[in-house]
């Protein structure tokens, strides 16, 4: 498979190289062992991410603590946070065996006995990349063995007595549960299933080449035609999902979830859009930050409807708005100018956050940080 070429778009935009560097090593030192860090350490060989506002540890934080040690070369800690995921989260007997439970709390004691599709689709990427980087080792530490298994149990529940597929066989897209027919758009990953359809048990490849297709077409629909911006839940279909909210509460807007749609819509161009002369990315990037930067500047941080309405003054995660702004950027012409270049200039001029809510927001302001600077990569 060829490699993409790996764009700098802060080198781009005027930042010196050395300083890139630098902030890439001060960053991941601050999330895993500074003052503000959200990586605990449990043991002599076990850690876990913290998600600091709900103090617990989520399938999603953990695979995306995963994500950053393999991209960083960071095997000791991924090792760790692997081994507290296989000995706390993973079920092994149930409707959902084969699965990890979505939260723990930090003693390693279950909030739940579901699974959150986003995690598993994380760390079966994350293995794959381990193994492929550093090599496979014995047990739990066999990478590719275990990414495999992960993918396998996704997609074959439904073979066996008891348990549902987490995604749907019929139209190849990513359930939000795996007991519930809908979606959320951020959990739609086509550049993690292009590799799949290489990585995966041999008689699944079609299928996942298959689903990378169809979250893509499904992501056009997803996002709004004016604004770019994508509910937080959805109907297969793409319209924004209003039911279920005396369960869930409402999620039909733009918010926190949603953030991570363009992100991933722009790391899908970056690693095969861009070769393939795809142009969807990149209009839909443009929407949304032309909707930030020209139509909502005076309220750049709120909650909005996918039409791109003011629905509350204070989003819940601001710095995290900022860095998928920028990291929309990756799907942008060159060289980087007008409302590309301003975002990723929001971006570099912005802190990591502090205080409670810090785990999600530096969540994505780190993936930011690496796409942007040509850190994440495949391996």
């Amino acid at each position: 498979m060829k490699k993409p070429a790996y764009r700098n778009v802060l080198a781009e935009a005027g930042i010196a190289e050395p300083e890139i560097e630098q902030r890439v090593q001060e960053c991941f030192q601050e999330m895993f062992y500074g003052p503000d860090r959200f990586y605990f350490e449990a043991g002599p060989d076990m850690a876990y991410i913290e998600d600091t506002g709900n103090l617990d540890a989520r399938t999603e934080g953990m695979s995306y603590g995963m994500m950053m040690c393999v991209q960083m070369d960071r095997k000791a800690e991924f090792d760790r946070l692997w081994k507290w995921v296989m000995t706390y989260m993973y079920m092994e007997e149930g409707e959902n065996s084969g699965y990890f439970a979505w939260s723990v709390s930090p003693d390693g004691v279950p909030n739940s006995n579901g699974p959150a599709p986003d995690g598993e689709e994380y760390f079966a990427m994350a293995l794959l990349f381990a193994s492929h980087r550093w090599g496979d080792g014995e047990g739990i530490f066999d990478y590719s063995h275990q990414a495999r298994a992960i993918l396998r149990t996704c997609l074959h529940k439904e073979d066996g007595p008891v348990g549902r597929n987490m995604w749907d066989r019929d139209n190849h897209l990513i359930r939000f549960v795996p007991d519930l027919d809908f979606t959320d758009p951020s959990y739609h990953l086509p550049h993690f299933y292009e590799l799949f359809g290489e990585w995966a048990d041999e008689e699944d490849r079609s299928f996942w080449r298959e689903a990378a297709g169809a979250s893509r077409a499904f992501l056009q629909r997803a996002c709004h035609p004016r604004t770019g911006l994508s509910p937080e839940y959805s109907t297969y279909a793409g319209e924004p999902y209003t039911g279920m909210q005396e369960i869930f509460g409402r999620h039909d807007w733009y918010y926190s979830d949603a953030y991570r749609t363009i992100a991933n819509i722009a790391m899908d161009y970056a690693w095969f859009g861009r070769e393939r002369g795809e142009t969807w990315q990149t209009e839909i990037a443009e929407k949304l930050q032309r909707f930030f930067c020209e139509t909502v500047y005076e309220h750049p941080r709120a909650v909005y409807s996918v039409e791109g309405d003011i629905l509350a003054e204070n989003a819940l995660h601001p710095v995290a708005i900022i860095a998928v702004n920028a990291q929309a950027s990756l799907a942008s012409g060159m060289p980087l100018s007008g409302n590309a270049l301003r975002c990723v200039r929001e971006f570099w001029d912005t802190p990591l956050r502090t205080g409670d809510r810090r785990y999600y927001d530096n969540c994505l302001y780190f993936f930011a940080l690496l796409a942007l600077s040509g850190n994440y990569r495949i391996y």
